[in-house]
């Protein structure tokens, strides 16, 4: 019964986790559907997000080293502190400039071209995107405190112990995660279907010519998309940052959202949740029932095969369109 117990306990603490990675495998699912692009750079949109946030809200200088090495003086703060509402608030901003950016610098130029010259170009994206986010913020590790409760949630604990004699251990954080996930992916699928924008960009991902056509501005399509994906990155950063730091290793989390879009599916909102609580709730069992047998380290693997499985039978992936082409 204790071997049961703590089995529901592992179910429930990957289902966390695979919210944690739906919500990044969210900003590829988004732009991918819009524009046929996947974005190599979201991981690293995530990073430059969360970089932002805690800048802002230390009210730290923007470019402060580069300053500081440029006038020969030590610049650092401005001295006073932002509240993190407002905080988030200014980085939102700062997130749709950037889509602004991207679209004007970069995509505008690249429209009708093909799929591997606009993945090469968010390749080039991601990693100047993390070095302007070194250079503006600094590369030492930052602590990102916006309010979020964290720790193993008490309540939890206390009723799972009266109901079942066994206290299940949670992170509040990711009961956090978790709801706000679900009310995002709920948003986004309501924007999807019943607004007009949404049914643009839907246009706009079938047939970029037949969308312009009837006057669609797939420049305003492209700034939406990459803002609403800017979003979704902050979220992401925000939640990952609050769990382990903001640091240069939280561009790496986009490759563990990989395996989420393989079994989901790149077209599908609601596919990158299933595929995320597939692979959190997969990977955590399979260490608690197969690592100790095998040595251990199956959660930086186990990800990978599976989705190497569904692309061998199932390339489309759980929720994705089956794309048949007449050869």
């Amino acid at each position: 019964m204790d071997q049961l117990l703590y089995s529901a306990e592992v179910v429930l603490n990957g289902l966390m986790t695979g919210v944690m990675y739906a919500l990044v495998a969210l900003g590829f699912v988004l732009i991918f559907k819009a524009s046929g692009v996947f974005n190599y750079a979201q991981g690293v949109m995530c990073l430059f997000a969360a970089l932002t946030l805690v800048g802002i809200m230390n009210g730290q200088v923007p470019f402060a080293p580069l300053l500081s090495a440029i006038t020969g003086n030590r610049i650092g703060t401005f001295g006073f502190t932002v509240p993190a509402a407002l905080a988030v608030l200014l980085t939102a901003v700062v997130m749709v400039g950037l889509a602004w950016l991207i679209n004007m610098l970069i995509l505008r130029h690249l429209v009708n071209q093909a799929p591997i010259i606009l993945f090469m170009a968010t390749i080039g994206l991601a990693y100047f995107l993390e070095g302007l986010g070194d250079v503006m913020w600094g590369a030492d590790v930052k602590v990102l405190d916006v309010g979020i409760p964290q720790g193993i949630s008490e309540s939890v604990e206390a009723w799972t112990h009266a109901v079942f004699g066994y206290g299940f251990f949670i992170d509040r954080l990711d009961i956090v995660a978790a709801v706000v996930a679900t009310l995002l992916v709920a948003a986004l699928v309501m924007f999807s279907q019943y607004t007009r924008q949404g049914r643009a960009m839907r246009a706009v991902a079938d047939d970029h010519q037949a969308a312009l056509s009837v006057g669609i501005s797939l420049r305003f399509i492209w700034v939406l998309v990459w803002s609403i994906a800017g979003f979704v990155a902050l979220v992401a950063g925000i939640m990952w940052g609050a769990k382990s730091g903001v640091q240069f290793s939280l561009s790496l989390i986009a490759l563990k959202a990989l395996p989420v879009l393989m079994l989901g599916g790149f077209t599908s909102i609601p596919g990158a949740i299933v595929g995320g609580l597939i692979i959190g709730v997969g990977e955590k069992l399979f260490e608690f029932w197969v690592g100790q047998l095998v040595g251990g380290a199956t959660e930086t693997w186990f990800a990978y095969v599976l989705a190497l499985v569904f692309l061998v039978f199932r390339p489309q992936g759980l929720f994705g369109e089956r794309i048949i082409e007449r050869v």
